[in-house]
């Protein structure tokens, strides 16, 4: 019921180091060409440079797609997104939880995750499979694309993009507000250039301690310099 690109792309295992370059520097399968239907690593692109290249990114250890990407694709209405980088993303499977939240509020149509409202779908594979499970197919969602390129270089640390943490801190969008698609706003946490920062200003904080003397005696010399000498006590009158 599903078109080929769809299916190996819901199924298919990002991240892993590509066999082929396996000796090479980021090596990693993050992108996936829905012409040839596999995933490749930055060093496999040659041969598929003139066909449709769709970038994986991973936040929350999880499988996430540009929603613009997306919804070129597929109508992406009601799959709750995030804002990270300066773009918006979906996540491509659903994920596991710790808890049953059935029944408390607003949850995915598919998996009754805790969505915030308007979503139905916590996930791009969850939207598919409730059409599936509910219409019976997918023709009436599917976009033709004939041209899918990868983003700039400069964008979002190109190919390799980190792992993150996303926050949610906004609240979500309707559905006409921002074009079926929605947004909730997110924090990047553990960033690299941060955690640097923090790392150099402990060091100069080290050097400055070794290199500086107290002005002041220590406490414990303060305290037996009192305890020398006679005790002086008061006039008795």
């Amino acid at each position: 019921m599903l078109p080929r690109w769809l299916e190996v792309l819901l199924t298919e295992k990002f991240y892993n180091a590509c066999i082929i370059h396996e000796e090479a520097r980021k090596n990693e399968k993050n992108i996936y060409c829905l012409d040839c239907c596999f995933s490749l690593c930055p060093h496999c692109l040659s041969p598929h440079r003139s066909h449709r290249l769709l970038q994986l990114r991973r936040y929350v250890y999880h499988d996430v797609i540009r929603l613009d990407d997306a919804s070129k694709l597929i109508d992406c209405s009601f799959v709750q997104s995030y804002t990270t980088n300066s773009a918006k993303v979906v996540f491509l499977n659903q994920r596991a939880q710790t808890r049953n939240v059935r029944g408390s509020g607003n949850i995915c149509s598919t998996c009754d995750r805790s969505l915030q409202e308007p979503y139905l779908f916590c996930s791009l594979s969850c939207k598919v499979d409730y059409l599936v499970r509910t219409e019976g197919g997918l023709s009436k969602y599917l976009y033709e694309c004939k041209f899918l390129s990868l983003p700039d270089p400069g964008f979002d640390d190109g190919l390799m993009t980190p792992d993150s943490v996303l926050e949610p801190t906004g609240s979500a969008q309707t559905s006409s507000e921002s074009g079926g698609s929605g947004g909730v706003g997110c924090r990047t946490l553990l960033c690299t250039a941060t955690t640097e920062f923090v790392r150099k200003k402990r060091s100069s904080a080290s050097a400055i301690r070794s290199t500086c003397r107290p002005v002041c005696s220590p406490v414990s010399e303060i305290s037996v310099g009192r305890r020398k000498g006679n005790p002086q006590r008061a006039p008795l009158y």
